[in-house]
């Protein structure tokens, strides 16, 4: 099948893009091109079982470098693959998936998050923007990374420029190069400072941990590298604030689900974190390259050519998520979800794989969080709450405006 480049309809239709394709030729698979590389964008629960396993496809040289110099930084885990990748992601495993450390972090965010909201009676907010800065206070200080009260308006608005402005050009793609500049060079600083023992600090946390870890090879992460990785803990994290700000698009749009999130039951909250990142636009699709010449649903993938898992349209797929442009938090109760099925933040074992390994630390930072804002006493003023698809990171224009009485 011919394979035409498909850059500029990626721009001008973003998470559109590859459903759109899909359903003009009937099939989940999608052969095409962009920036002159040979395409194949797949979708659907052994779509993303064929993308996990790296016989078929590997994360090396595949993430391009614009995304590398704003999201992931250069050196990141996400640039790994066999023993580098399992031995680095075990740091981040063993970091982000303690059920004690998940813990401490929701202790963090939700004592931060009441300190803010009693400052935010009689104002008018701007949901992201106040989440972000309750995250980034509590993810910080959670990993161990000194920082000031002072310090947090820039520090978040770097957190978030980084994520913003990986997936385009023009100016968000450069304040996203700077923030990441300067905050590896912060970060950088740090580890060298608690390796010459001229910065203490929590013995277990996230800084000493990566300060300390040695690489597949049995050497010290270069400080910028453990810096980069550093970004990717906090980073991350603080992209949470979307799905908080996607949260309040929700009660605004849907209010009858206010009372039954701010009751606090944590089944019900789960859910309403899990159908937030669902429906939601975020990451559009993930991918990597072929490391030999092979085939998936008829189609060839030559050596080196790159596969898509299309995340957008795999949780928007009707055989996966009946009515799936409805939101319907209730679609998850009782609901056992499976591995390859909702990937959101990607699939498979993110212990072993390349999925996120923060995921539990999203969904339980979310469900906590988002009862929290159902207990906000506000009025939504008129605003731009449209959500335009081609814009990667979608986001409610508003950024979602609350009057907190």
């Amino acid at each position: 099948m011919a394979r035409l480049e498909n850059g500029l309809q990626l721009l001008t239709r973003g998470y559109g893009w590859l459903p759109d394709k899909r359903r003009q030729l009937g099939r989940r698979t999608v052969p095409t091109r962009l920036g002159g590389l040979k395409v194949l964008a797949i979708e659907g629960p052994e779509a993303a079982r064929f993308l996990y396993d790296e016989e078929h496809v590997r994360r090396a040289r595949a993430i391009p470098e614009p995304v590398q110099a704003t999201l992931f930084g250069k050196g990141a885990v996400h640039t790994l693959d066999g023993e580098m990748h399992r031995v680095r992601k075990a740091m981040f495993v063993a970091l982000l998936m303690r059920e004690d450390g998940i813990a401490a972090l929701v202790e963090h965010a939700t004592g931060a998050w009441d300190d803010a909201a009693a400052g935010w009676r009689g104002h008018r907010i701007v949901l992201l923007d106040e989440s972000a800065q309750v995250i980034a206070g509590s993810v910080c200080r959670w990993a161990g990374v000194p920082v000031d009260d002072d310090e947090l308006p820039a520090l978040a608005r770097d957190l978030v420029s980084m994520v913003d402005g990986f997936a385009t050009g023009g100016p968000r793609h450069w304040r996203a190069r700077k923030a990441r500049a300067r905050r590896e060079a912060w970060l950088s600083q740090l580890v060298t400072d608690v390796r010459s023992g001229a910065v203490t600090v929590p013995a277990g946390s996230a800084v000493d941990v990566v300060a300390r870890h040695t690489d597949a090879g049995g050497e010290q992460l270069d400080p910028r590298v453990a810096a980069v990785e550093l970004l990717n803990i906090i980073r991350p994290t603080t992209a949470v604030a979307w799905f908080l700000a996607f949260s309040g698009h929700a009660l605004i749009r849907w209010p009858e689900y206010r009372d039954r999130l701010a009751s606090g039951d944590p089944t019900f909250a789960e859910a309403w974190a899990h159908e937030v990142r669902r429906y939601y636009p975020f990451a559009p699709f993930i991918g990597g390259r072929a490391p030999e010449e092979t085939s998936y649903d008829g189609e060839r993938i030559p050596k080196n050519s790159m596969v898509l898992l299309d995340l957008y349209g795999q949780n928007h797929d009707a055989e996966l998520w009946p009515d799936p442009y409805e939101f319907r938090p209730e679609r998850f109760l009782d609901r056992e979800i499976g591995e390859f099925e909702l990937v959101p933040q990607g699939g498979g074992d993110p212990r072993t794989n390349h999925r996120c390994p923060g995921e539990q630390l999203t969904v339980s930072l979310l469900s906590a969080l988002a009862v929290r804002l159902a207990r906000v006493e506000f009025d939504a003023p008129e605003q731009d709450l449209g959500i335009a698809l081609h814009r990667i990171p979608a986001r409610p224009d508003s950024g979602v405006l609350l009057d907190v009485r």
